[in-house]
């Protein structure tokens, strides 16, 4: 993953959550809890770009014959 992509991806997604927080009226734990599941949804996204976590949780099912 190239690092322009991940810095361009990083400052948009700052920007339309910085608009949201701003513009859009909200109660404050909505808010928070906008917040909070983007970090982790960015962080994720950026631990499986980078291979720090993979796929690993792959579900192998048996062969029935």
């Amino acid at each position: 993953m190239p690092l322009i992509n991940v810095v361009l991806t990083l400052i948009v997604v700052g920007v339309v959550l910085w608009l949201i927080n701003t513009y859009i009226p909200m109660q404050g734990t909505i808010k928070k809890i906008l917040n909070f599941v983007v970090i982790v949804v960015v962080i994720l996204w950026l631990l499986y770009g980078f291979g720090i976590i993979n796929g690993g949780g792959d579900v192998h099912m048996p062969v029935v014959r």
